[in-house]
């Protein structure tokens, strides 16, 4: 009997290269799976299940892992405000480890003898797939016929084309990552440092026009609401996408370190990510203490590397979740936000917990919880150590 493997299959050009490179050659009998992360529609799915099978996979299912990447961290990454470099929202980053789990899962459940992927070897998935497939499913054969073959873009096409593959190979020259954090696009322009990526290149066009006024409603940190509306939180997530991305906001080139240690350069668009950032982060400032701001900085920036690269099953990552979490308890409140083509605007907060309370003070105008004297006192003590070191090394002088 052929030996089983499970493809992770996204419809893509490798993973179609793939799914005829292991049946054809290899002889294997290739399952294809394709995980769920937010950002596929029905007829997508559909679509992308009937290619599987006209490639000849043996059998094809739909694994969604949505609310899982969800709750176990995309809040983590808004409440870290987690944005690589203070540009990426890690849009596949963050969804490759939970991926990569679904297929180890997937591949025990069938009884498969090995896992193949169809990550290049001058990326980061490669090195995200195999680590959680070694950590998860260690006496399993790792496949990876692109990175093994070391083969283009047109290297695939060629080898479709000749097994009598058609279809429109203008588009496949872009490769498309979809999820619910954001869509990543790469290939041609990015392959270089100067160019842009043209307007057809990004998979939703701009078609929205005049500006329009939305409120976001956080609790604790998640968003809960949209314009009076309550959604759970990846509902909500998708409804702000539906109405921000025309806007063609959330578009961005991100030039980043790769985990094998070269640079690299991908394009994407994340409305939904960006507007959420930026408004939970304007609605903390006005919540939290500078040390609770502070140490989240510091904490948040180190969980989106780990996160980055591939490392959500280290321990040290729940240790950082929990921490991110119990800063929430008072991340509560309304965020104004205005959208327009090509650009956003976070107008103001409402929250109980605002510590802009009027009662302690207006700032730059009126004092109501101290006086003239306590503050003059207080600059004194403050600059005192300062004070000292200047005296003593004058006089060192």
């Amino acid at each position: 009997m052929k030996k089983k493997v499970v493809l992770a299959f996204s419809g893509g050009l490798d993973t179609s290269f793939c799914v005829k490179y292991l049946s054809e050659e290899k002889n294997l009998e290739v399952h294809t799976a394709i995980v769920q992360t937010g950002g596929f529609s029905e007829e997508e799915l559909q679509h992308i299940e009937q290619q599987a099978i006209k490639l000849g996979s043996a059998s094809h299912t739909c694994l969604d892992v949505t609310q899982k990447y969800y709750e176990q961290c995309l809040k983590y990454l808004v409440f870290g405000n987690v944005l690589r470099y203070n540009t990426y929202p890690l849009s596949v980053s963050a969804e490759r480890v939970f991926q990569a789990m679904a297929i180890a899962d997937y591949a025990n459940q069938i009884g498969a003898q090995t896992i193949a992927h169809g990550s290049t070897g001058a990326g980061n998935d490669q090195i995200r797939f195999d680590m959680v497939f070694h950590i998860m499913v260690p006496n399993i054969e790792i496949i990876t016929p692109i990175r093994d073959e070391k083969l283009s873009r047109e290297d695939e096409i060629e080898y479709l084309k000749k097994k009598g593959i058609e279809q429109s190979w203008e588009k496949a020259k872009y490769s498309i990552n979809k999820g619910i954090w954001g869509t990543s696009v790469g290939g041609v322009e990015t392959l270089t440092s100067e160019a842009p990526l043209p307007e057809e290149a990004y998979p939703t066009q701009q078609s929205k026009d005049s500006s329009e006024k939305i409120t976001l409603t956080f609790t604790e940190g998640e968003l809960t609401g949209i314009n009076g509306q309550p959604y759970a939180p990846v509902e909500a997530i998708q409804q702000l996408e539906k109405i921000a991305a025309p806007y063609g906001i959330g578009r961005d080139i991100h030039v980043g370190d790769t985990i094998i240690g070269i640079k690299g350069r991908v394009g994407f668009e994340a409305a939904a990510p960006m507007v959420i950032i930026k408004a939970h982060h304007t609605l903390e400032k006005h919540t939290l203490t500078k040390w609770q701001l502070y140490w989240k900085d510091q904490l948040a920036n180190w969980y989106g590397m780990l996160v980055h690269e591939g490392q959500m099953l280290d321990p040290v990552m729940r240790n950082v979740e929990t921490f991110l979490a119990d800063t929430q308890k008072t991340v509560t409140g309304e965020v104004d936000v205005e959208l327009a083509p090509y650009r956003f605007q976070v107008l103001g907060i409402r929250s109980p917990h605002d510590l802009m309370s009027s009662s302690f003070g207006a700032y730059g105008e009126m004092n109501n919880a101290w006086t003239g004297e306590d503050a003059r006192g207080f600059a004194k003590i403050l600059s005192n150590q300062t004070m000292i070191f200047s005296k003593v090394n004058k006089q060192n002088d």
